[in-house]
């Protein structure tokens, strides 16, 4: 009775450990999405009354949570019984983010002329103020849906063929690290600027040690912001494009000769620039 105790502890502690170096594994194989969706994140929680800045992610971040909740039973419900239909879904969100990434690099090359009216939140009543808050938080919660099916599905196809325990284990792991991880690393960005005027009005002299790094985390949050941003658009072409390599088998052996990121990120671009330019022709077709 003992040993069959003491033997099914070592099948759990072998199990956890086969989960903790399996959930390694997929963590970095969402990590491209990771990046885009801290970029996205702290695009959007910025720009608001700096005692707005943390309860307005705190909602973004309950919302993750959420939709993790939604999509995590379906994604498994998904590999039980249709396992087929979860790489159908994974090719789908690679033609997704192969576009959003391709949208991107275009909207760099060729801006488009709008002019936009900015007014300032402090300038708003505090009825206009919750109204900007709730628009940006549902704007912010969409989008983090569509990205954690990415990253459900992405780590879901790392799993496929083993037991669902284990997929249940290993996928969950990864989503709770996801949102935990995403949501405190913009926190701690979307609280650069304070912290860095804080540590100027420490300084008192307007001098030293202290009043520089409060002088270079003031000026470098913009810089962070537009740098994830960058980062976050390569990532999406590289996971992008990964997906499509390693589930189509005409892909899988292309251009064996060069670099695997280097073909990832030739195909990302390809596919994103016909997904860009079939979405041109049917709005196209639908305006006329």
């Amino acid at each position: 009775m003992a040993s069959g105790f003491f033997a099914l502890l070592d099948d759990i502690a072998a199990l956890m450990d086969d989960v903790v170096v399996m959930s390694k594994i997929t963590t970095k194989k969402t990590a491209g999405i990771l990046g885009d969706d801290l970029a996205v994140n702290a695009e959007k929680a910025i720009g608001f009354v700096s005692s707005r800045e943390l309860p307005v992610l705190w909602a973004i971040t309950k919302g993750s949570f959420l939709n993790k909740l939604i999509i995590l039973p379906i994604a498994f419900l998904l590999s039980a019984f249709v396992p087929w239909a979860v790489t159908l879904v994974l090719i789908a969100g690679g033609v997704y983010l192969a576009y959003e990434g391709v949208e991107k690099v275009m909207e760099y090359v060729f801006p488009h002329k709008h002019q936009v009216e900015v007014v300032s939140h402090e300038a708003l009543s505090p009825e206009e103020q919750l109204i900007a808050e709730q628009k940006k938080v549902k704007s912010a919660i969409f989008t983090d849906f569509i990205l954690s099916v990415e990253i459900v599905i992405i780590a879901l196809g790392t799993v496929l063929g083993k037991p669902l325990l284990f997929q249940v284990l290993v996928v969950s792991i990864v989503a709770i690290i996801a949102t935990v991880g995403v949501y405190g690393i913009v926190a701690l960005i979307v609280r650069m600027d304070d912290m860095g005027f804080a540590l100027i009005q420490k300084s008192g002299d307007q001098k030293g040690m202290v009043f520089n790094i409060g002088n270079v985390l003031v000026k470098a949050l913009p810089v962070v912001i537009k740098s994830l941003s960058v980062i976050g658009t390569i990532a999406l072409l590289l996971v992008a494009g990964g997906i499509f390599t390693h589930n189509i088998e005409a892909l899988h052996h292309f251009a064996e000769s060069i670099p695997g990121f280097i073909k990832d990120f030739i195909i990302g671009i390809l596919v994103g620039l016909l997904a860009l330019l079939m979405v041109k022709v049917f709005s196209m077709m639908f305006k006329k």
